[in-house]
């Protein structure tokens, strides 16, 4: 089909798809409660719908009674049991593919199950809908008149059962219906090429003369290779490589530290950027208004949402009963098998009508800016080794990122209070590296050839600085304490001014 006929033929296709979702929007509550019936339904004869008696369930309330909510260490050891070869244990269907991340106080990794139902009726459908609500904004838009440049993950096998697991958006390209194939570069192969360099490379050579109109990817791995696609054109900016570019689709980490340098790679004011909020876990929302802040809840993915309010965690709500601006923690049973599982996000409403959100942060301190998800758990376990490998003990710490420029790689920056100091500081930061390495994926895939994140730097703090900062904040005291990681530099910069 030629391009401009199939852009015409998509388009139409495209819009069809807002009147499904005017309907979620208007009866929001009737839809959720429908998703959950189904749900439970679905799973009767699964060994979870006979633990829970789900046959018996009969509204929200018998499922919030007898189903208790968890996080992955409470269900990991079922998780392993699919990973096996055992299936019918928390979900009907059969589960093959797992979605590789960190953040897990006990392992490496973990391993969140899909089903081909959540890539079909959540991932999938949430990319036709990006593309829907963007069509819907943008009468005159050309998007699929070119291709999307999408740049995702690598697959690994886990060999002894023939279960998959990888990055989610590898999982995803390694089974895209057509539709994606046919508007996307590079080609499937390029995509889940597993060595970085070689990757960039490859997608450099594949789409360099394709007529891109649009982008998809986090944006740190984004930017280095929009990066390396100006030094190899030598030219100023994207739009002198693809002069059709009309929108960035981004997601996974906090967007505003990247966006003036995106701005300088795209210099125009018609150039639009979109917001998504997807996890390994499932896609929850979309930006649906042009230069908005703000992520529409998508109601009608086979997710059923509950929320737990920050300042009384012994709570759990269903959607009907949510407020404004109240920090929320997100809970989700989903058509992959999870139930009521605590995913460890927390968001704010900004609107009830339609619901519509803000993503805030962690329920555990972390950085996340360029796709590493560090936890505390990570940061302590790696500073404890450090710390032994190197004669020295630590009295306290606080980290926050070094956000990318144009040219340099990102990366973390520690401030250390020393009661023991190292001999020599450079080895502590290289034994503090090569741990956090070993114990965090993300970390480690970020950290590859400094192409995203450089080694961290470890400033010594004075004696007493931390103790005289909580002393200027009047917040000496048991209950207060340090604030380990940060996405924001602020905690770093006051502390370092202080030292």
């Amino acid at each position: 089909m030629p391009i401009p006929l199939f852009n015409s033929v998509a388009s139409w296709f495209l819009k069809k798809r807002i009147n499904q979702i005017e309907l979620f929007k208007k009866y929001p509550n009737e839809v959720q409660q429908e998703v959950l019936r189904k749900l439970l339904v679905y799973n009767i004869n699964t060994e979870f719908g006979g633990k829970y008696d789900f046959k018996s369930i009969k509204n929200y309330k018998d499922f919030s009674n007898r189903v208790e909510s968890v996080s992955y260490e409470d269900i990991s050891e079922d998780i392993e049991r699919v990973r096996k070869g055992e299936q019918n244990i928390f979900w009907n269907t059969p589960i093959k593919w797992f979605a590789k991340s960190s953040g897990t106080t006990n392992a490496k990794s973990k391993f969140i199950p899909i089903s081909y139902e959540s890539l079909d009726d959540c991932h999938y459908k949430a990319g036709k809908d990006m593309l829907s609500l963007y069509f819907n904004n943008n009468e005159d838009s050309q998007l699929l008149a070119g291709k999307c440049l999408r740049l995702g993950g690598s697959r690994e096998i886990y060999e002894d059962n023939m279960s998959y697991y990888g990055d989610l958006s590898a999982i995803m390209i390694d089974n895209l219906p057509f539709w994606a194939e046919l508007s996307s570069t590079p080609s499937q192969r390029t995509s889940l090429i597993p060595e970085w360099e070689e990757k960039v490379k490859a997608i450099i050579k594949e789409s360099i003369n394709q007529k891109v109109t649009s982008f998809a990817g986090v944006p740190s791995w984004m930017m280095v290779l929009l990066n390396t696609v100006l030094k190899e054109t030598k030219k100023d900016n994207i739009l002198e490589v693809w002069e059709n570019s009309e929108v960035y689709f981004h997601g996974g980490v906090n967007f505003e530290p990247y966006r003036s340098l995106y701005k300088k790679m795209f210099p125009s004011q018609k150039f639009k950027y979109y917001e998504i909020y997807n996890a390994s876990e499932g896609f929850f929302a979309i930006q649906d208004q042009n230069d908005s802040s703000e992520l529409l809840l998508m109601l009608d993915y086979g997710i059923f949402y509950e929320f737990i309010p920050v300042n009384n965690t012994n709570k759990i709500i269903p959607l009907g009963e949510v407020e404004l601006g109240i920090n929320y923690a997100i809970v989700i049973t989903t058509n992959s098998g999870l139930w009521r599982y605590k995913i460890g996000d927390t968001i704010k409403f900004t609107s009830l009508k339609p619901y519509r959100i803000k993503v805030t942060g962690r329920t555990k301190h972390f950085i996340n800016a360029f796709g590493e998800e560090l936890i505390v758990e990570n940061a302590e376990v790696a500073l404890a080794k450090a710390a032994e490998k190197n004669n020295c003990k630590i009295k306290d710490y606080t980290a926050a990122p070094v956000y990318m420029s144009s040219k340099k790689s990102g990366g973390h920056e520690w401030l250390i209070e020393f009661s023991e100091e190292p001999k020599d500081l450079d080895k502590f930061t290289k034994t503090l590296d090569e741990n956090l390495k070993k114990i965090n994926s993300d970390y480690e895939a970020k950290r590859y050839k400094d192409s995203t994140m450089k080694i961290p730097k470890v400033i010594k703090a004075r004696p007493g600085l931390f103790y005289d900062w909580l002393s200027s904040k009047k917040k000496l005291g048991g209950q207060n304490k340090i604030p380990r990681l940060s996405n924001s530099r602020d905690y770093l910069e006051e502390l370092k001014s202080l030292n």
